[in-house]
């Protein structure tokens, strides 16, 4: 799986704004939304959601990234967002460092094979310090666009 197969480049935040965790979630549920990926009457449920999942152990995985994921019966395909933050949020990450890149799915409950090789697509690339690096710098959506594409191509080393 690519991150073309999810990723809705309408929704990319290449400067998220939010300075917690909640804030994070609500603002790239927000850009989902805008998208047209998410119902607007769906997103409050969206966001609960992810936060009951964080609940059971924060989905910061250190190395200053965290993937919140839930999956919600208002989808009919995966869909998912990146943000970067380049001041970093407070994501109660298991390194306790702050979070600055974010890569939030939404799954329907019946396509849990989807879901989990979109997890191991995302738990991939981030192992490469690189494609991390240059994420972290991205400015633009369209720097993250282009990054997502090379990742999607094998330009990194993962």
């Amino acid at each position: 799986m690519k991150f073309a197969d999810f990723i809705c480049r309408d929704a990319i935040l290449a400067q998220l704004t939010a300075h917690d965790k909640e804030g994070a979630i609500r603002e790239m549920v927000g850009a989902l939304c805008k998208a047209g990926q998410v119902e607007a009457d769906e997103s409050e449920s969206i966001i609960k959601a992810i936060l009951k999942r964080e609940e059971l152990g924060s989905t910061g995985i250190g190395r200053g990234v965290a993937v919140p994921h839930t999956k919600h019966p208002s989808v009919d395909h995966l869909v998912g967002t990146v943000a970067v933050s380049s001041s970093g949020v407070d994501f109660a990450s298991l390194d306790g460092e702050v979070v600055h890149l974010f890569f939030l799915l939404i799954s329907p409950p019946d396509r849990p094979g989807d879901h989990l090789r979109a997890l191991e697509n995302i738990s991939r690339q981030l192992r490469d310090d690189t494609f991390c690096r240059f994420l972290k710098q991205a400015k633009s959506v369209e720097d993250v666009q282009q990054l997502l594409n090379e990742a999607d191509n094998n330009q990194f080393g993962s």
